[in-house]
């Protein structure tokens, strides 16, 4: 997630650094969360550098642990990705998720608890995936795919889809007097959100402002740009999910 947030300035990662916490240090589980922090380094190109490790047994329960991390990144201030240049007609092109990434685990908790569903049911229309397997994949890190698209001077704007869906998260690269029109059939909308609404009885309005829906980034580009981008992308699924408008917020259609 940190490294997401950083590409969308156009930054490229350098380091990140780690901190964990644990009521008693368990050498198994600690060797498995590194060496996923390790990997998370590698496909975003940048150095583990160091961290924290605290045991606190009074705070923590046996078992239990804290993880938090923060990266690094440097951009030139001249190639900043501000949205500045966004305008009516641009196109928004989406990379897939994997899932709810690591955003709307309160809402989770709660239908979790108030449909009495186990981790451990299988989630409808997904094989033999679990409900906790779908909900602890591990989130997509976009930084080479978008980085090779910003140096080649192809993106207006990036929106991370984090934390208020793509009803917060989109409006706020563009300039004053623009909005998004997305297309919701445009992409393929994962089981585990479909399963969510239906459990938790939520309308989609608050879906769409709490989860990702199955885009965990969004590229603005020009139209011409654009079809470049999709007649190139080989074996990458990139989805065109909409456009710019005059207007605020976003509209789905």
């Amino acid at each position: 997630m940190s490294v997401n947030d950083i590409v969308t300035s156009g930054a490229k990662p350098l380091f990140f650094l780690d901190y964990f916490a644990t009521s008693e240090l368990d050498v198994d589980l600690a060797e498995q969360v590194i060496k996923g922090i390790v990997e998370g380094c590698k496909q975003s190109d940048c150095v583990l550098l160091g961290g924290e490790t605290a045991e606190m047994p009074g705070f923590y329960a046996k078992g239990e642990y804290d993880l938090s991390g923060f990266a690094v990144g440097i951009v030139k201030k001249s190639e900043v990705v501000d949205g500045k240049s966004i305008k009516e007609g641009d196109v928004l092109l989406g990379f897939p998720s994997s899932g709810v990434h690591s955003n709307g685990f309160s809402l989770v908790r709660r239908v979790l608890s108030d449909s009495g569903a186990s981790l451990n049911d299988k989630l409808p229309d997904s094989g033999d995936i679990t409900i906790g397997e779908a909900l602890l994949a591990p989130t997509v890190i976009y930084v080479k795919e978008v980085l090779e698209l910003v140096n080649a001077g192809k993106v207006k704007g990036l929106a991370h889809i984090t934390g208020g869906g793509f009803t917060d998260n989109i409006p706020r690269i563009f300039p004053e007097g623009l909005g998004a029109s997305v297309d919701v059939t445009s992409w393929v909308v994962p089981p585990i959100f479909k399963w969510l609404k239906k459990m938790g009885n939520i309308n989609d309005q608050e879906m769409r402002r709490t989860f990702n829906m199955g885009i965990g980034m969004v590229i603005v580009t020009s139209p011409e740009w654009a079809e470049d981008i999709l007649s190139n992308k080989g074996t990458k699924i990139i989805y065109k999910i909409g456009q710019v408008v005059k207007g605020n917020g976003v509209n789905y259609c």
